[in-house]
């Protein structure tokens, strides 16, 4: 389940600016990979050291450069100071814990972005904070591992399908918001498939377990609402920025975008509301079992208290009891009882309580 609250109390009391990871180490090793291109050219290399990374400034081509792994600060210390990013920015950048957020500045735009991922294997979500940076001609992002949403995004890139060769960066950096949030799509499908499964497990034999896998759910589904709902803020923020970064013909694609996180947001609030129905749901039938329990016991305990006491009566052995000096008083009083008994049981079957 991810976190909802991250610890950064470490980061206390240190001046504005300063630069501290705060957030899980993710990444053994920080993984930097450049592709660079325009519409008839194309590079992709992986490289060791971050200032391999700067001659890529300056070109005409439009140029994304990927880093995996946050915890090696010097590294985004150095690009970020060639690259002209504010410390500041460059404090946000290495805090996980951001919300999704959009800042215009003169040279370039930052974008922070929640990115998340469905583990199969433990039917759980993963989480991590993607920071992107868009410049004149480039794109850069920092991601806490290695491993993302982007492989389609690649792949069209290197094989020059579609328009995105054709683009500048502006169109890339809406590319890579595109492919995050397509991606909260699929995440969606799952959760939806898992609600289902739940509603069957909650109608047929409701079980303790079955509690525990809806409060997950929620919580899950509240993270996600958490990581999608500023999105929105982020889209249009973008949308209405005077910068010489955005061009007017991506304004189309943005507002697509827009539409596809509303649609997001509000299924999220749906399953948001049909998960809180379900515990109602699921308390409601634990309470009906139980009712169903004292029902029967209050029956027998209704049934056995007329024979409890003609018992208790004829317990008592007093000298003067006349029944006691009868022949048939034993077989007499155990039809008695019988008699008591069927006449209860028929009154309960005609009240329908059995």
């Amino acid at each position: 389940m991810p976190k909802l609250f991250k610890k950064t109390s470490h980061k206390a009391g240190l001046p504005p600016g300063t630069l501290v990871h705060v957030g899980e180490r993710k990444a053994e090793e920080v993984k930097i990979i450049i592709m660079d291109y325009d519409q008839t050219t194309f590079q992709e290399k992986e490289v060791q050291s971050i200032e391999e990374c700067f001659p890529f400034k300056e070109t005409p081509t439009v140029t994304w450069i990927n880093i995996d792994g946050l915890h090696q600060v010097d590294i985004i210390k150095k690009i970020g100071d060639y690259f002209g990013i504010h410390p500041l920015i460059q404090e946000d950048i290495l805090h996980t814990g951001q919300r999704p957020k959009m800042d215009d500045f003169d040279n370039y735009i930052l974008l922070i972005l929640k990115m998340l991922h469905y583990e199969d294997e433990v039917s759980k979500v993963r989480t991590e904070q993607i920071s992107i940076i868009l410049g004149q001609n480039y794109v850069i992002s920092f991601q806490e591992i290695e491993g993302d949403v982007f492989n389609s995004l690649r792949e069209r890139i290197r094989t020059g399908k579609g328009r995105i060769r054709r683009m500048e960066a502006d169109y890339l950096s809406y590319s890579i918001i595109d492919s995050i949030v397509d991606h909260y799509f699929i995440l969606l499908e799952k959760c939806g498939e898992r609600i289902e499964l739940l509603e069957e497990e909650l109608a047929l034999d409701p079980k303790p377990e079955t509690l525990q896998a809806i409060h997950d759910l929620k919580q899950e589904i509240i993270f996600l609402r958490k990581s999608v709902w500023p999105l929105r803020e982020v889209i249009s923020g973008l949308e209405r920025v005077e910068s010489s970064l955005i061009h007017d013909n991506i304004s189309m694609y943005l507002r697509d975008l827009y539409d596809h996180t509303i649609q997001v947001i509000d299924s999220v609030e749906t399953y948001q509301d049909i998960l809180s129905g379900m515990i109602d749901l699921y308390l409601s039938s634990v309470s009906n079992k139980m009712n169903e329990v004292m029902k029967v016991l209050t029956i027998f305990a209704s049934i056995f208290i007329p024979l409890t006491f003609m018992a208790g009566v004829y317990g008592m052995n007093f000298e003067f009891m006349p029944e006691l000096k009868m022949r048939w008083a034993y077989p007499t009083l155990w039809g008695a009882m019988i008699t008591v008994a069927v006449i209860l049981l028929t009154f309960f079957k005609r009240k329908k309580w059995l």
